[in-house]
């Protein structure tokens, strides 16, 4: 079986890609519905929240851009260290908000202490922040910012994406003070692309009430009406949903503390490997990713011609990203991913590295 070590799409298991091929029905029937509700209550525990979760038909981008036309009337701040980060300032910007970037050094993680300062002087409305960043594998304070923001200007919305990272690092939304966190199926959940998951507080939802020109898609009130009736307002992606449900059992199985405690565990074994073989990490210490590492290419490594070796193997791990493609690669472990399979890598790149 083929193996990919690459930040999403990621494997999914059989029996979950089965679990697609469920009949169709009709999206507004009770038994679908049943489904539909099902599958979003299952999700809650992954968000660590009370709150609703919207399950849209979109990639992560979408419920980016979802979250700046329902909670912002003007203003916003977006806190960047990488590419998607900045991917959503740029949402920010397209949807004609008046969007302020406090940009930070790819290398380094956001200031819970520069966001607050920025926010006290600023007047925003929400604020904006990737909490693990997939291009340079940083994992930002966003328990830290959270607090920090609230201390100074309790009213700003704190919207988190969390695309690469929920499912495989523990985000309580609620306990955090979260008012969204957004994720995507292709990454740690482990399932084909096309699923925006986002878990969105009661007084946000309140603050998208006050928001003119929400849009029709991505207007979270309209969702919000048909979700109270175990439904959507445009058809759903029902075979993903079948999977959504399927996954969400095997995921809550496995045990979401076993499954954090793995993906750190292999996070903890790529860097290891890495140093031993005289590569360091792009992020530092404390604020690296539980699901994707980023490694420097110190040794001048040609990925390209290291991944034709690897795939002879049935495997392959990322490039670099955006600024930093040419002299970083990533390994990603994230999903379905053992420990085997990632001795499997190692011991694989260990001997493309002898030759």
């Amino acid at each position: 079986m083929s193996r990919m070590f690459v930040p999403g799409p990621v494997d999914v298991a059989d029996e979950v890609l089965q679990a697609q091929t469920a009949p169709m029905l009709p999206h507004r029937s009770k038994e679908f519905e049943a489904i539909y509700r099902r599958a979003a209550e299952k999700a809650q525990q992954v968000f660590y929240t009370r709150y609703r979760v919207f399950l849209t038909a979109s990639s992560g981008t979408g419920l980016q851009e979802a979250a700046i036309r329902n909670f912002v009337q003007r203003r916003v701040l977006s806190v960047v260290n990488g590419a998607f980060a900045d991917r959503w300032y740029e949402v920010a910007v397209s949807n004609g908000k008046e969007a302020e970037k406090l940009a930070f050094d790819w290398d380094t993680p956001a200031s819970p202490e520069r966001i607050a300062d920025a926010v006290r002087k600023g007047g925003f409305e929400a604020l904006t922040v990737v909490h693990n960043e997939t291009s340079t594998g940083m994992q930002n304070p966003v328990k830290e910012i959270a607090e920090a923001v609230r201390a100074v200007s309790p009213d700003t919305l704190i919207l988190v994406d969390a695309v690469s990272s929920l499912g495989g690092a523990k985000i309580e939304m609620d306990a955090w003070g979260l008012d969204m966190v957004l994720t995507s199926s292709q990454k740690c959940l482990a399932l084909p692309p096309g699923l925006g998951l986002g878990a969105v507080s009661d007084r946000a939802m309140e603050k998208a009430k006050t928001v003119e020109n929400r849009g029709w898609y991505f207007d979270l009130v309209r969702m919000e009406k048909h979700r109270l009736k175990d439904s959507s307002p445009a058809t759903p992606a029902m075979s993903l949903i079948f999977a959504l449900d399927f996954q969400l059992d095997r995921i809550l199985a496995e045990g979401l503390d076993n499954r954090f405690a793995r993906h750190s565990a292999m996070a903890k074994r790529v860097q290891e490997w890495a140093e031993s073989h005289d590569l360091s990490m792009y992020a530092p210490p404390g604020y690296r990713s539980q699901t994707v590492t980023t490694i420097k290419n110190e040794r001048g490594i040609n990925v390209s011609d290291l991944n034709a070796f690897l795939k002879q193997r049935e495997m392959r791990i990322a490039g670099g990203y955006g600024p930093i493609k040419e002299t970083t690669f990533r390994i990603a472990h994230m999903g379905e991913t053992q420990m085997s399979d990632i001795e499997k890598l190692l011991a694989a790149m260990e001997e493309y590295l002898k030759q």
